[in-house]
């Protein structure tokens, strides 16, 4: 006889704990259907949730390697681009005067400290500099507004004698008997189009003087608040860093902020110099206006490059209204006044603050008068400084690692 092979007479046993045959399905009447699907009821689905608590069945698989939602998704996310950058156009002039008021607190800080080492709060020592801005600027309108009111009326008041003037001169006769300019001179002022174009012109201009007024008293409210609530503000962004780097974010961010305060407070101070020594010379010599003339420079003073030319260039243009040699004198002592700031009294006032070499003043200047016209050039010097910094602590050590 021979031996039975497996499968002939013997039944192989199976291994164990290998399932056998499928169990049978029981439906809610418990009778046995073998190959019904079934889904036990206390199955849970990918999210934890039991089958039971589902009444329209368990979820289907996410749709994540859909062509049409890959589509949908990229088109969603280039539109809300698009509407933020729309969006951040249309609120430009806000962003301005916000950043403004800030470098403004920024720069206002450091005399807050100071007044604070003397043993005083923080809110009285905020209210004496606030205060001492706004009587700055009291002090600015007082001097601007009555000689330009002054000037304008007396302009309007010796018109007419202009006009004579130029129609007895022999060279406007003669281009007038040729092309007969004041005939249509008066033609036009009768036809009322004059009218028209100075009463908008009026609307203008107090539209532009209003809007002027109106950002200058938003930057003074909000330099005052960002003064308040700056050390909270320094705070509260600092938390947003992981705390393994918060420590030395807080060391280069603190160094930023000085570095920007130093460069606003010491900006103020040469300006504030300027205005005091031009005022001096600008009295002794007894130029018209010399007060506003000097806060004038005072003001160009501020921006970077071509500010002090400016400034010299309008006051030495009244100097020259007043006689030739009042104008060669002005002209004069802007010159070497200049030289003494660049070489003697700027690097004085900056020498503790911001150290910046002079090509990246010009670029940094350059590009933010490019970008944000006066305002881009006024902050493009501590943002250049900033950014140094950061290169110089974080980015050329990380270099020298690789």
């Amino acid at each position: 006889m021979f031996p039975s092979l497996p499968g002939q007479g013997e039944a192989t046993p199976e291994p164990t704990g290998s399932p056998a045959t499928p169990a049978p399905d029981r439906s809610s009447d418990g009778v046995s259907r073998p190959g019904v699907d079934h889904v036990d009821p206390i199955d849970h689905g990918a999210d934890g949730v039991m089958a039971s608590d589902r009444p329209f069945g368990l979820p289907g698989r996410p749709l994540r390697s859909n062509p049409f939602m890959f589509g949908l998704t990229g088109a969603l996310g280039v539109l809300t681009a698009w509407l933020l950058v729309q969006a951040i156009a249309g609120a430009g002039s806000a962003i301005v005067l916000i950043v403004v008021s800030l470098f403004l607190a920024i720069g206002l800080n450091p005399a807050v400290e100071a007044l604070q080492r003397r043993n005083l709060s923080r809110r009285l020592a905020i209210t004496i500099v606030f205060g001492s801005v706004i009587a700055c600027f009291v002090v600015f309108g007082l001097a601007v507004v009555p000689p330009l009111t002054e000037q304008t009326t007396g302009f309007a008041r010796e018109l007419p004698d202009y006009v004579q003037q130029l129609q007895n001169h022999p060279m406007i006769r003669s281009v007038d008997e040729r092309y007969q300019i004041l005939d249509k001179i008066q033609q036009y002022v009768a036809s009322g189009g004059l009218a028209t174009q100075m009463f908008g012109g009026l609307l203008g201009v107090a539209s532009i003087v209003i809007s002027a007024l109106f950002s200058g008293f938003t930057v003074l409210v909000l330099t005052l608040y960002f003064l308040g609530s700056l050390n909270s503000m320094k705070e509260t962004a600092y938390r947003f860093v992981p705390r393994s780097r918060r420590t030395r974010v807080r060391l280069l961010g603190d160094e930023i902020i000085n570095q920007i305060g130093g460069y606003v407070a010491g900006n103020l101070i040469i300006s504030l110099i300027a205005g005091v020594v031009t005022f001096l010379f600008l009295a002794m010599l007894k130029v018209p206006y010399a007060l506003a003339l000097a806060i004038f420079v005072a003001v160009t003073d501020l921006i970077p490059l071509v500010g002090a030319v400016i400034g010299a260039v309008v006051a030495s243009g009244v100097g020259f209204l007043s006689s030739v040699q009042v104008g060669i004198a002005c002209v004069v002592f802007f010159v070497v006044y200049q030289q003494v700031e660049n070489y003697l009294i700027s690097p004085k006032v900056f020498k503790s603050s911001v150290d910046v070499p002079p090509v990246a003043t010009i670029v940094g200047a350059l590009l933010g008068g490019a970008l944000l016209g006066i305002v881009g050039a006024l902050l493009g010097i501590p943002l250049a400084a900033a950014l140094l910094l950061l290169a110089r602590e974080v980015v050329l050590p990380r270099q020298e690692r690789l």
